[in-house]
């Protein structure tokens, strides 16, 4: 199966073609940073995170752009409110995004433009516009005539009309029709402000995403990310001026994640329903968090909550304890089944191990669905725990093991789930577990195959003793620290 995308025009999932064969073009829209980074932030930034890496694992040179937007009003007021320069607030929170994003495992994207760094791409932008006859001024004002683009409302699937009825002139514009909406804004008394031909000002937020976007990727690229509640109106005002500049099209797929949900509001920093990544981190381990987001298909809602990431923690553990014991076994002494030959318990963990990678791969060319892709790799993990349970210590199917820690690597690269790698899972190797404990524990389970339930239970209580946990099930036995 080839990787389909969802369509935002068509409402169709449709096979990926590149507009470069071998290549693609990634923008996605940065955090407007009058305040520190939230999980709901963090969301759209670990999905796209997620698309990169599975491009880039399907062999696509992938040019990765994010801006930061770092002049806006509510900058203007949070600087206002702490009597210091905007680019202070802007550049405190950016460097906050830095580290949360490490944390989480996001791979730095390639460039990370700032809207205060092309002013004057900006106003070329503009002008350009105002050319074409899609923009007017106003008293140092420049707005966008959504009428002059008759696809306007495509990408949302809205009517212009219907959009224009309960939509009202704000105090202080003076654009001709409601929906239009700012490029240029006439300065402020009091407010940072960059020369132009209209006179003193600064950029509207939509114009930014247009410019840099297609400054660095050109006026047709391949995706465009950012959270769902950015789909209108700054995505459909950023097509429509795009479109209009240029002549051409734009972006072929438009990545809308889901929002993150705190009972029945979504997370906001301008409302205080929010967790800061900081407080969270407190808790939970970054790849805990990471988890969370990627165990949904990206597009959807999440609804976030203590037992919701408690729950992630504990399916976390599970995975990262599975990786352990293959780990384990591929690393112990017992002699490998002679090459070319297979036990019959092997034989159906061969086909298992097909049947998930299969499973892997088709979800992740299904639209990026992270979700299912991380279930085929806990069902891996199921399957690999009932060929313990059902094959004596004597034999080891070398090959097949290894397959299987392949799919789990592979898993891995694509989803980044692991830090420091299969490793890292469950907080470490297994063979870190001292020698003596792990005797006890292979005697254990030949006390349970022979049924001697109180020498099971003795065992059981000499490794906790010494600070393990046993846990049983219908699979066999698992270990862990206790931490």
């Amino acid at each position: 199966m080839a990787l389909h995308v969802y369509d935002h025009v068509t409402r169709t999932k449709k096979k990926f073609e590149p507009v470069q064969p071998g290549r693609v073009g990634m923008y996605v829209c940065g955090m407007t940073v009058q305040d520190k980074p939230h999980v709901g932030h963090m969301f759209a930034f670990v999905a796209c995170d997620m698309i990169r890496r599975y491009l880039e694992y399907l062999g696509y040179e992938v040019h990765h752009l994010q801006n930061f937007t770092d002049i806006d009003d509510k900058i203007i007021t949070k600087a206002q409110e702490e009597g210091v320069d905007f680019h202070v607030v802007a550049d405190r929170n950016i460097a906050l995004y830095y580290e949360y994003a490490k944390l989480l495992g996001i791979k730095p994207a390639h460039s990370y433009p700032l809207a205060t760094e092309h002013i004057g791409d900006i106003i070329a932008y503009i002008e350009r516009l105002i050319d074409k006859g899609n923009a007017y001024v106003v008293d140092g004002d420049v707005y966008f005539e959504v009428r002059s683009y008759p696809e306007y409302g495509q990408l949302s699937g809205r009517h212009v009309d219907d959009m224009r009825s309960g939509v009202r002139i704000e105090v202080g514009e003076k654009k001709r029709d409601p929906l239009d909406f700012a490029l240029w804004k006439a300065a402020q008394t009091g407010e940072p402000a960059w020369d132009s031909p209209w006179g003193p000002g600064r950029p509207g937020w939509h114009i930014e995403c247009s410019v840099m976007a297609t400054k660095y990727l050109g006026n047709h690229f391949d995706f465009h990310g950012g959270g769902h509640d950015l789909l209108f109106p700054h995505h459909e005002n950023e097509l429509a001026q795009s479109r209009c500049a240029s002549g051409h099209a734009f972006v072929n797929y438009w990545l809308h994640n889901g929002l993150l949900f705190l009972g029945d509001k979504k997370m906001s920093k301008s409302d205080g329903n929010f967790f800061a990544i900081d407080d969270v981190t407190e808790i939970y381990p970054p790849e805990v968090i990471r988890f969370f987001l990627l165990n949904a298909h990206f597009r959807s809602q999440i609804d976030y909550s203590e037992e919701r990431l408690q729950e992630a923690a504990t399916a976390y553990d599970r995975l990262g304890r599975g990786v352990q014991r293959l780990l384990e076994r591929l690393a112990s002494e017992t002699p490998p089944v002679p090459e070319g030959l297979i036990s019959s318990q092997g034989e159906i963990l061969a086909k298992a191990v097909r049947e998930h990678k299969r499973r892997f791969f088709a979800a992740m060319d299904d639209d990026f669905n992270s979700g299912g892709a991380i279930g085929s790799l806990f069902g891996l993990i199921r399957d690999l725990n009932q060929y313990y349970a059902t094959t004596p210590d004597t034999v080891r199917d070398q090959a097949l093991l290894e397959d299987a820690r392949k799919l789990l690597v592979e898993g891995d690269t694509i989803l980044g789930l692991f830090p420091d790698g299969l490793d890292s899972a469950g907080g470490g190797p297994k063979a870190a577990i001292p020698e003596e404990v792990l005797v006890l524990v292979r005697e254990r389970e030949e006390a349970r195959r022979a049924k001697d339930w109180v020498r099971a239970d003795e065992l059981r209580d000499q490794i906790q003793n010494r600070g393990y946990i046993l846990e049983d099930g219908p699979e066999g036995s698992q270990i862990r620290q206790n931490r």
